[in-house]
């Protein structure tokens, strides 16, 4: 079902929606992603979006657009590059690095890129495959 190089593309948009939802969710409030004078005081463009978003999209990627839906995340590392802002688009490219057969587990390695194709966050994830 798996082998390396197997390649998987989705696009995420980080809506203004999103961010209201996450922070109604969590309740983090912090002022670098609620206060857009604070965030550019701080260096920024704006308000930064927070970096576990991304680890919603690739819970999504996971559970929703594998070829199979027998799957449990394992592990994962992921680390921020660059900001995330409200309503950037950020394209998500996964890469089989390896297939472990014998214990039936994948392991990604991922990347964003928003819209420069500057890279906001990568990692590895590895999941199973129920049997």
């Amino acid at each position: 079902m798996f082998k390396a190089g197997d390649t998987f593309s989705e696009r995420f948009v980080v809506s203004a929606q999103v961010h209201e939802q996450f922070i109604a969710l969590f309740q983090d409030k912090n002022p670098l992603h609620t206060d857009e004078a604070f965030a550019i005081a701080k260096g920024f463009q704006g308000r930064v979006m927070h970096g576990n978003i991304l680890n919603g999209f690739l819970s999504y990627f996971i559970g929703e657009c594998l070829p199979t839906k027998d799957v449990i995340i394992h592990s994962q590392e992921i680390q921020f590059k660059n900001a995330v802002y409200v309503e950037d688009a950020l394209d998500f490219t996964a890469t089989v690095e390896g297939f472990y057969e014998s214990v039936n587990a994948v392991e990604f390695k991922f990347s964003f890129k928003n819209e420069a194709s500057k890279i906001v966050a990568k990692g590895k994830i590895q999941i199973g495959l129920f049997t």
